[in-house]
């Protein structure tokens, strides 16, 4: 009998994977494991990672999923990996480069993801970016224009599936209006409804995607006491029904300090708002351990939109013109000046869990 699937896509701490992590993978079946920059070295090296966790948990279908945005926020790194540029230089070409650049960086990140086994991409962004996004995310919007966006993540999302690689939108609903970083601290959106259409639509345009990840943000004009990743009526009411978000929902990594509580409250409680899966990123095994033994089993409407992920998953990626394809995008962004920027949001907190 198949064991239960944990709803939950947990981390690991290192190169490889500890006596303690083999076991917890194996007796509680997580959903995925996620990758960071603390578990890659080289090509081989991840290769060997991804095949030791698929062989530890033991399914075909166990996600892997890395943030390969391109910009600051890639794992995949020089130099034994291609270089990539930012949503925001992407969205601020000229409409037609945008375009093809836009599908040149998707099929050549999907083919590196596909070497390595990786089956789950953390991208696109389509939050909009506004005069006063925080830091943490303004590089990584495509642009100011939500009809930019949609058709730009339209054939990011679409080249992903094609080659077999799970896009995931985010932050569902949108973050764009946020102006301090989630991994620290809780955004308040104080907009009104009518306002936040704006930010709503690309994710209303590309709600077909397979996975979206919600966003740790109070829109107080729908749940002023609880951030969108544990609110039912955000989640039920904006998400699943005006949104028509059909995929599966995860939240945005449960160890940010947006959220308040013990690990296995965070969890618990981002579950039962309705997400269909929990996202963990520290590695920390007692935290692990927490989290598996306190969630319930995936549901049904969870393991009926799981399922829905194999026709992706079967996808094979096109890998006969690569060489041609790196060319043209390094032509294409060759006379593209970088976003100057340090902050790297999505290690902020793995930086702060290696000084503990």
């Amino acid at each position: 009998m198949p064991k239960p699937l944990l709803p939950a896509i947990l981390s690991c701490k290192g190169l490889m994977l500890s006596d303690d992590e083999k076991y917890l993978f194996e007796k509680y079946n997580p959903v995925g494991i996620n990758l960071f920059s603390r578990n890659i070295d080289n090509p081989q090296q991840l290769k060997s990672l991804v095949q030791e966790i698929k062989s530890c948990i033991g399914r075909t279908d166990v996600l892997i999923a890395i943030d390969q945005e391109g910009g600051r926020v890639r794992r995949l790194v020089e130099p034994h990996f291609r270089s990539y540029i930012s949503a925001y230089n992407i969205g601020h070409l000229p409409i037609e480069k945008a375009l093809r650049a836009a599908y040149l960086h998707t099929q050549l990140i999907s083919i590196d993801l596909a070497k390595l086994g990786i089956n789950l991409n953390y991208a696109p962004v389509l939050d909009i970016s506004y005069s006063n996004t925080t830091p943490a995310l303004n590089s990584r919007c495509l642009s100011s224009d939500p009809h930019t966006i949609s058709t730009i993540g339209k054939i990011m999302v679409d080249t992903y599936i094609q080659n077999g690689i799970l896009p995931c939108i985010k932050h569902i609903p949108g973050h764009g209006r946020a102006e301090c970083d989630p991994h620290l601290n809780l955004p308040t959106i104080k907009a009104s409804l009518k306002e936040l259409e704006q930010d709503f639509l690309p994710f209303k345009n590309l709600n077909y995607c397979p996975i979206g990840m919600t966003a740790h943000i109070v829109l107080s004009s729908i749940d002023a006491d609880l951030p969108i990743t544990q609110s039912a009526k955000g989640i039920q009411e904006i998400i699943r029904k005006h949104i028509d978000f059909k995929g599966i929902l995860i939240s945005d990594a449960i160890d940010m300090h947006a959220l308040h509580g013990s690990i296995e409250e965070k969890a618990i409680n981002s579950l039962k708002a309705g997400c269909d899966l929990i996202c963990y990123s520290s590695g920390l095994i007692a935290d692990m351990q927490k989290i598996a033994s306190s969630c319930p089993k995936a549901s049904d409407n969870t393991l009926e939109r799981f399922a829905q992920l194999q026709k992706i998953l079967d996808n094979k990626p096109q890998t006969a013109s690569e060489n041609s394809l790196a060319n043209e995008y390094n032509e294409l962004i060759g006379s593209v000046s970088p976003y100057q920027e340090e902050y790297d949001s999505t290690e902020v907190l793995n930086l702060m869990m290696q000084k503990n």
